[in-house]
């Protein structure tokens, strides 16, 4: 993503295809500073207002909504422009009665999808990092960017039911033969299909998973599943 004006902005030509943005307008656009969601991977606050949504038909009316505190991401208010909006976050606009959930979907990397409102407190996160801090406590890192200091039972690639705004733990979905997965990236982006095998890395490949989408099964790396659930996926993300 190549982007000028200290990460402000970007050429159109150059956004990802998922924003929804038209190519043919200004020259620019704006782009995702660095934080919690990696910035290929993510849909700036502006852009999604205007672009992917469509509830601004501006810049100048994007950044009213976002400036006035109107744009909630995971329960918290955020007034960046430039904050990305990425894999299972949960967005709500003050005035606007739907709830809408980012998820892999169509063979696209994110898209939002409307969600019932007793949903809205609850997100899926992947566990991508776990590592042992001072006293022996166990932090883990989620794929958001959040860090946690927990006890909680999980390995690398497992995925945990979340409480937010906070990151309080509600369960674990291991990555294990038999889940239920969702493909967050690549060619089969947004498909579910069930683990049939994991298979562990070597030197040479990554940790790789079988997923049975029911007319075929692909051998597929770890990182770009999922786990959503036992026989079903535990929240809506469809």
């Amino acid at each position: 993503m190549v982007s000028i004006a200290g990460s402000k902005k970007l050429k159109r030509q150059m956004a990802p295809l998922f924003w929804g943005i038209t190519r043919k307008d200004k020259r620019f656009v704006v782009t995702v500073k660095p934080g919690g969601h990696k910035k290929d991977i993510s849909i700036p606050t502006a852009v999604f207002i205007r672009d992917t949504l469509k509830l601004a038909t501006s810049l100048r009316e994007a950044k009213s909504v976002i400036y006035g505190g109107k744009v909630k991401v995971d329960g918290v208010v955020r007034n960046s422009l430039h904050h990305g909006i990425g894999l299972m976050d949960v967005v709500e606009l003050d005035g606007v009665s739907d709830v809408y959930r980012l998820v892999p979907k169509d063979l696209t990397v994110l898209k939002p999808i409307k969600i019932d409102s007793s949903e809205k407190s609850k997100k899926l996160l992947k566990v991508t990092k776990k590592v042992t801090i001072k006293d022996k406590k166990t932090q883990i890192g989620f794929h958001d960017g959040r860090t946690l200091i927990s006890d909680t039972k999980v390995n690398v690639g497992d995925t945990c039911v979340i409480e937010v705004p906070g990151t309080k733990i509600l369960s674990v979905i291991p990555l294990e033969k038999g889940v239920q997965v969702i493909i967050t990236s690549g060619v089969n982006a947004g498909r579910m299909g069930k683990v049939t095998e994991l298979k562990p890395g070597t030197f040479i490949l990554p940790k790789r998973a079988d997923v049975d989408f029911g007319e075929r099964e692909i051998e597929i790396p770890a990182d770009l599943v999922m786990a959503v659930g036992k026989d079903k996926p535990v929240i809506q993300i469809q």
